[in-house]
């Protein structure tokens, strides 16, 4: 981290923003400890790391932007069990919540990436988006970079607590994740019970009436 700097340290965050996999509880915290042996200034970590967090969540803002409404609702009619109106419900939803949802979003794993995507299918706008991203980047980044300056040698220890706050939310969206396709495949056998009781009723009421004729 030393010799990548405070400029070095915010672009691992930017593409820690396009790619989750590469863990911010991993380099803010070291980015705290180079800052604790003087490797780079505390203030430089915090704020190349915020521009970072806010670049890379604007690449994927203008991701959403590109693909838009219309794309979205076309993605959906090719992925299964998802229909339209849960994109309409949704939007809806980021209507009345967005601005909670981003602020607030950059503080969750796996949602910190991914909340800039739908900003920018509904085209929240640039100013807000860039405002809640800035301020909930800030907390969060500010957070784990003075945790890791002041443990010192110790910073790693952060990683083990963020480690099981980050499994939470993977078992809960893989939990919500798993509700939801069971109750779509409840609901789309039940229809096709319905439809094929439907058609034995009235099959059958075609041969009463052809005997009814005879």
């Amino acid at each position: 981290m030393e010799s990548l700097g405070a400029v070095g340290a915010g672009i691992a965050i930017a593409l820690e923003n396009l790619f989750p996999p590469l863990p911010s509880e991993v380099i803010l915290p070291l980015a705290g400890f180079t800052a604790h042996k003087g490797g780079m200034s505390l203030a430089a970590a915090i704020v190349c790391t915020t521009i970072g967090s806010v670049v890379g969540a604007l690449a994927l803002y203008g991701v959403g932007a590109w693909l838009g409404r219309e794309r979205t609702i076309a993605l959906a009619w090719r992925i299964p069990l998802l229909k339209v109106s849960d994109i309409e419900k949704t939007e809806a939803w980021f209507t009345k919540h967005g601005t909670k949802a981003v602020f607030f979003g950059r503080m969750v794993p796996i949602f910190r990436s991914l909340i800039s995507v739908p900003a920018g299918v509904e085209r929240m706008r640039v100013g807000v988006f860039l405002l809640l991203t800035t301020l909930g980047s800030l907390i969060w980044n500010t957070l784990f970079i003075l945790a890791g300056y002041g443990l010192g040698a110790q910073w790693h220890r952060i990683t083990e607590y963020v480690g099981v706050y980050s499994k939470v939310v993977l078992v809960v969206v893989a939990l919500g994740a798993i509700a939801f396709i069971a109750a779509r495949v409840r609901k789309a056998r039940a229809a096709r019970r319905a439809g094929d009781g439907a058609g034995d009723g009235s099959g059958e009421g075609r041969t009463g009436r052809g005997r009814h004729r005879k």
